[in-house]
């Protein structure tokens, strides 16, 4: 079992391009999953075996959300045996999954993203690229594993575009707004100490040693911002994505193009965003109808 997983988590890494962060939770998932089993074989595990740890997570008072990732990370697993001809079934195929709990996606005011962006305003080269990354999130709504990921080829600064490796090895091309771009600008014309690289397939973003970002790193950036502005919230990278996408909906933009801009598999995954701009449209119509 144990190699049956290292090799489907390293299927993730090459194959999927999976981010590093759900191939770790896939891999604590499959062990969880493994000591749960003892001693069974891949070839051995029957859909009975799945539907029992399903149970017993139940019965630990998991969430929903959280035994529906288990399940989907279940169901890859057995599918990447079967595709290499390891099982002759998937197992985990015929399972349910369980209703999620709808929950509406956190985001910020248009006042406080612009505290936000406008908090790294030092002219050191660090605070030029906080404010680079900061606006290039907001701007193009970008996941964190995104934003990390992109070199200097992947941005045209005449056109105002970017190029985007999403989940799967999909790439999309995504506007930079004005802003963005100068801030963008700002931080190039100011080289981080030890970055003498010209190759533009080095990191767009770079640490002080020269070196690509990672996701940890973005994350306590903004926790520095939010502390500097006191804004009394949990404010993580995804926020400001969820902050994009609700704020393009409520200024008129259409469905179809924030998916594309998010670059969501599914229209179902973006219209959750559709809820949070009802008050917008309750507000207009309580304003303009001459009954409400």
């Amino acid at each position: 079992m144990e190699k049956s997983v290292s090799h489907f988590l390293n299927s993730l890494r090459t194959e999927k391009n999976a981010s590093p962060h759900t191939v770790k939770n896939y891999g604590i998932d499959l062990r969880e999953f493994s000591e749960f089993l003892k001693e069974k074989l891949p070839e051995e595990i029957t859909y009975l075996d799945i539907r029992s740890f399903l149970a017993v997570l139940k019965s630990c008072n998991y969430s929903k959300s959280s035994i529906a990732r288990k399940l989907a990370c279940l169901r890859s697993f057995f599918k990447y045996l079967a595709r290499e001809n390891r099982l002759k079934i998937n197992p985990a195929a015929g399972i349910a999954t369980p209703k999620r709990e709808k929950r509406l996606p956190l985001f910020l005011a248009s006042e406080e993203v612009t505290s936000l962006l406008e908090a790294p305003s030092k002219n050191a080269w660090d605070e030029k690229r906080d404010k680079a990354i900061l606006e290039m999130l907001y701007s193009s709504g970008l996941r964190v594993s995104e934003l990390v990921g992109l070199n200097h080829e992947d941005v045209d600064l005449v056109s105002g575009l970017v190029r985007v490796r999403g989940k799967g090895k999909k790439e999309r091309i995504v506007p930079i707004g004005s802003l963005a771009l100068k801030a963008i600008r700002g931080y190039l014309e100011h080289r981080p100490p030890r970055d003498g690289n010209e190759n533009l397939k080095r990191p767009l973003y770079l640490n002080r040693y020269g070196g690509r970002l990672t996701d940890r790193s973005i994350r306590r950036l903004i926790l520095k911002y939010v502390r500097r502005i006191a804004l009394k919230k949990e404010v993580s990278p995804h926020m400001l994505r969820h902050s994009f996408a609700t704020h393009m909906l409520d200024r008129g933009a259409d469905l179809r193009s924030v998916q594309e801009l998010l670059g969501h598999e599914n229209l179902s995954t973006t219209q959750i965003y559709t809820h949070v701009t009802t008050k917008r449209l309750k507000e207009a119509y309580e304003s303009a109808h001459p009954r409400a």
